[in-house]
């Protein structure tokens, strides 16, 4: 290899739940770096022998037959959460096995190319976590690698396809791997990628259809020989390795004879294993799986705002593809047929190959432009999520919003950081919570908090918050949210299916909110006044500030309307009647009552006139009041 080339190398990392891949620039192109034992993918699996030592890749996945309690296969499910494999007294977390996994692939790499490596981008699936993204970048971490960028798969995708393409194109890619789904539109213009919306599933792959298979022969087994072969691990583990080659034969046969001797035995002697499998039965009883992929794959173009006749291609990304009944699914969906013109095993890889190039200065001109999968946000008054930053924002990203305090003297507030698609913040979920301390004691609604939420390339939050008043600052990484891998699909189901009960809650929320400001200002109007109100006038406002009271107790929404509009009114009349006995017009729509608290982008920081600022801008948090005495 030639001086030149051995320049500081950035490769590219596709890590897969089923396989992995690494790829580098070679002369302008992306290129697939084989493994030492020759192969262009290697098998996300991982051994732990009984005298210490691992085996990763295709041996691992050879002697996993023999050893299941030994193995770890699909750790990539696991990134971001709590769970650990314990062997031989020892305990290991995702991030470390992953980093074993990235081990092999760098070592084998740097056999290869007879080159030392230290950096790379590394591929997560678009709908990972905060935390997921930071365990893979951990991961890289340990394996000795310099992670430049975290990139989403079918945003690398999208940039192996469209490396040499010109024009412009809107494409869509599908990308169905072993563990994880993902679908994303983009809009490819002379070099600019940019992602306009993504969806996805965090826990449906290949291995979801295989499991299907396993089920079906335990169930059949059972029915024939009264045997139930889920008992047994290493039958178990057989089961799984032969359902994988039923699955890849159906995708190009009819049907598929599945053949185990000796799978198991009792009194009358060994039991084997011989059943066939149509690609019918096959298609029947994993519809509902593609169904899962069509689901996503039709919220990305609504939230797309296209059509499928406005699709120029749909690339289908991940070995899972191949399945006809996927390719039909697509077809159909999308109207046209699938690209074929990337390998489905090695694009991922590839793509991060591309935007390592990039981030090294090897290739000019290409901009890429991704986006935050799901909605940012902050807990405010009545626990209600307020957004910051909604899904499908382009990253990187800072956001700011201006927030105030939720009771007089408060001199401290929680900030309590929420991702998700609901309006109440319990159902959403939260990233983090920190504490900004020493606000000056003051009345609620004076004080102003100004939150930030900083999202970088790779698509990690920071957040912020800072008291306007004294320069008070705090700020935390967003670095264990510890999302399971279900729960951001849960999510937005969740904010379809109870979309409407939602908006009810909503309702109430912002009533009684607004009714909780009226009685407040009135009760400072009342003060403040003093003998300028009249008797009658104080009793009038009293009456109806108790009736509000007394209905804010109900859950009526629309009696707390009507009770809140009547103490406003009340309020206006008397305002009116003050300022003609001073001369002083007041506005035309004459005074509010006191939102107690000041609107984003207020100039200098400065109190407004008329304060301009919904009540779900007020943080709903503990506080510490201030003793009179101080």
């Amino acid at each position: 290899m030639s001086e030149d080339t051995k320049k500081e190398l950035v490769v590219g990392i596709d890590l897969g739940t089923t396989n992995s891949g690494i790829a580098y620039m070679v002369a302008g192109k992306p290129e697939i770096i084989p493994n030492i034992e020759g192969g262009r993918i290697t098998p996300s699996v991982i051994i732990f022998n009984e005298d210490g030592t691992r085996t990763v890749g295709i041996q691992a996945k050879r002697q996993a037959i023999s050893m299941p309690d030994r193995t770890q296969r699909s750790i990539k499910r696991k990134m971001g959460t709590d769970y650990t494999f314990k062997v031989d007294d020892k305990v290991y977390k995702p991030e470390e096995m992953s980093a074993m996994i990235l081990s092999k692939l760098k070592e084998d790499a740097e056999a290869y190319l007879n080159q030392k490596i230290e950096k790379a981008v590394i591929t997560v699936p678009a709908y990972f976590s905060d935390s997921q993204r930071q365990a893979t970048k951990d991961a890289g971490e340990i394996a000795g690698l310099d992670v430049l960028r975290i990139v989403n798969e079918p945003t690398a995708s999208a940039l192996a396809y469209g490396l040499d393409k010109e024009g412009a194109e809107i494409v869509l890619v599908f990308d169905l791997g072993g563990g994880t789904f993902d679908v994303s539109i983009l809009e490819l213009d002379d070099g600019l990628f940019r992602v306009i919306a993504t969806s996805g599933n965090n826990l449906l792959g290949g291995d979801d259809w295989d499991q299907r298979i396993i089920d079906w022969i335990i169930a059949e087994f059972k029915k024939k020989e009264g045997i139930d072969l889920a008992k047994d691990t290493k039958v178990v583990q057989r089961l799984k390795d032969a359902a994988e080659e039923a699955k890849i034969e159906l995708t190009s046969k009819v049907k598929t004879n599945i053949s185990l001797p000796y799978i198991s035995a009792d009194a009358s002697g060994p039991k084997h294993l011989d059943l066939e499998l149509s690609r019918a039965k096959f298609e029947d009883m994993t519809k509902d799986l593609v169904e899962k992929c069509a689901g996503p794959s039709r919220q990305a173009m609504k939230d797309a705002k296209v059509k499928a006749g406005d699709l120029d291609k749909a690339i289908l990304v991940g070995g899972a593809t191949r399945m006809p009944m996927i390719r039909d699914m697509a077809k159909e969906l999308f109207g046209k047929e699938p690209h074929k013109g990337v390998a489905p095993e090695e694009v991922v890889a590839l793509g991060a190959a591309v935007q390592a190039a990039v981030l090294a200065g090897e290739v000019k001109d290409i901009l890429l432009l991704d986006v935050t999968p799901l909605s940012l946000g902050v807990e405010t008054l009545g626990n209600v999520m307020t957004p910051l930053i909604e899904r499908n924002t382009t990253i990187p990203v800072t956001k700011k919003n201006v927030f105030t305090t939720a009771a007089d003297m408060q001199t401290s507030v929680e900030v309590h950081v929420l991702q998700g698609e609901r309006t109440m913040a319990a159902d959403n979920i939260t990233l983090g919570r920190f504490q900004l301390v020493g606000i000056p004691a003051a009345p609620r609604g004076i004080p102003q908090v100004e939150v930030s939420f900083d999202i970088d390339a790779n698509g990690i939050l920071q957040v912020s918050a800072k008291d306007l008043g004294t320069g008070k600052e705090q700020s935390i990484v967003i670095q264990s949210s510890h999302l399971s891998d279900s729960d951001i699909d849960k999510m937005k189901a969740d904010a379809e299916q109870y979309k409407e009960e939602d908006a009810i809650r909503k309702e109430q929320i912002d009533a009684r909110n607004t009714a909780e400001q009226a009685v407040y200002s009135t009760e400072k109007t009342i003060k403040e006044l003093g003998e300028k109100l009249s008797d009658s006038e104080k009793k009038a406002l009293e009456d109806k500030m108790e009736a509000l009271k007394k209905e804010m107790e109900t859950e009526d929404t629309e009696k707390i309307k009507a009770k809140t509009e009547e103490l406003m009114q009340e309020m206006m009349q008397i305002s009116q009647r003050i300022y003609a006995e001073t001369g002083q017009a007041p506005g035309a729509e004459g005074p509010q009552p006191d939102a107690g608290a000041y609107g984003p982008g207020d100039p200098q920081g400065q109190p407004p006139t008329q304060p301009d600022i919904n009540e779900e801008q007020v943080i709903d948090v503990d506080y510490e009041p201030v003793d009179d005495d101080e």
